[in-house]
């Protein structure tokens, strides 16, 4: 399902590639030490002095607030009759984005190398055999920018997305060169693998960037269980999606929860907000959990005056041997 994923919460103006990182803003869940990222508000009242402020935590009041706002949303859902077309056919509305759309949503995500240096050191010269698989590639957000530095003769990337459109956009792309890339349709809650193109345990690394979020929860291990089988032993997955309370879940107005945390977007496109115990929980079982982190940031528009709490949960998880 999803794969088309990559609008990263449709407005480009609140997508946190707009903001180039020299240096990891999450932190791992599991660790006590505070020394990540650079750039922390100690002062509220410096909050105007830069763009955007790493891992800034709620008061009770703003959690509180957020709360009652989800709670407001869960007690008026969008009605049963209006939610099955969103439930039975998401690819559709994802075509129709990518129809109108393009590749206006094509994102060079620089922070890639900060957060991910596991997929930058596939591209150098000596590194041998590796296959990258990122599945809801949307424009190629992550493809594109790897190839574009790409010094290892050996690398291979594979591309799917469950929106047709998506993928010839991909397709369409210059940089698109089929002795180093294949793109191709493909729905990762599918009872199979892509087995024409991926063989299992073939893969050393999964890319899943906003992919999760839109799935249906009732498809969550049957994704997992694909991821699982393609991979090698010791492969790994990299993840990032959304997190709870998100400034985009509370923007939500009443009539667009199809159940708990999960929401319909204006354009009909589905979106879900994670908790870290969650993302534990769904990956657990088949991997070992490298990283459970949660990116909180304060996003400061200073000509408008604007303060926006965006919520992002990151992961990195390697494939067990022998299950």
């Amino acid at each position: 399902m999803l794969q088309a994923t990559e609008k990263e919460d449709i407005s480009p103006s609140s997508d946190d590639t707009k903001l180039k990182k020299d240096w990891s803003s999450v932190k791992d869940i599991r660790q006590e030490s505070k020394t990540f990222g650079t750039r922390l508000l100690e002062n509220k009242e410096d909050v105007w002095r830069h763009n955007a402020w790493d891992h800034v935590d709620w008061d009770e009041e703003q959690e509180e607030a957020a709360k009652q706002k989800v709670s407001l949303q869960s007690n008026n859902p969008m009605a049963l009759e209006e939610q099955q077309k969103y439930l039975k056919n998401p690819s559709e509305f994802w075509n129709t984005f990518y129809k109108h759309n393009e590749n206006k949503f094509f994102k060079d995500r620089q922070w890639l190398k900060v957060e991910f240096p596991e997929l930058h050191n596939t591209t150098n010269i000596d590194s041998g055999n590796k296959k990258i698989f990122e599945i809801g590639c949307g424009a190629g957000n992550t493809m594109f920018p790897l190839l574009a530095i790409n010094k290892n003769s050996n690398l291979f990337i594979y591309a799917c997305d469950f929106a047709e459109n998506a993928v010839q956009v991909v397709k369409n792309n210059k940089e698109y060169n089929p002795n180093h890339c294949k793109a191709f349709v493909w729905d990762l809650t599918n009872k199979h693998i892509p087995i024409e193109y991926i063989e299992p345990n073939s893969l050393d690394i999964v890319v899943l960037i906003f992919v999760m979020s839109a799935l249906s929860p009732n498809d969550w291990n049957q994704a997992v269980d694909n991821v699982y089988k393609m991979l090698k032993p010791g492969g790994l997955v990299l993840f990032r999606d959304y997190g709870r309370y998100d400034m985009v879940q509370l923007r939500f107005k009443e009539g667009r929860m199809l159940s708990d945390n999960f929401y319909v977007r204006g354009d009909g496109t589905r979106v879900y907000f994670f908790t870290s115990d969650e993302i534990e929980k769904i990956w657990g079982s088949k991997f070992s959990i490298e990283q459970n982190a949660i990116d909180r940031r304060l996003i400061v528009n200073r000509h408008r005056k604007l303060q926006m709490y965006r919520i992002w949960l990151q992961g990195k998880f390697r494939k067990l041997p022998n299950l």
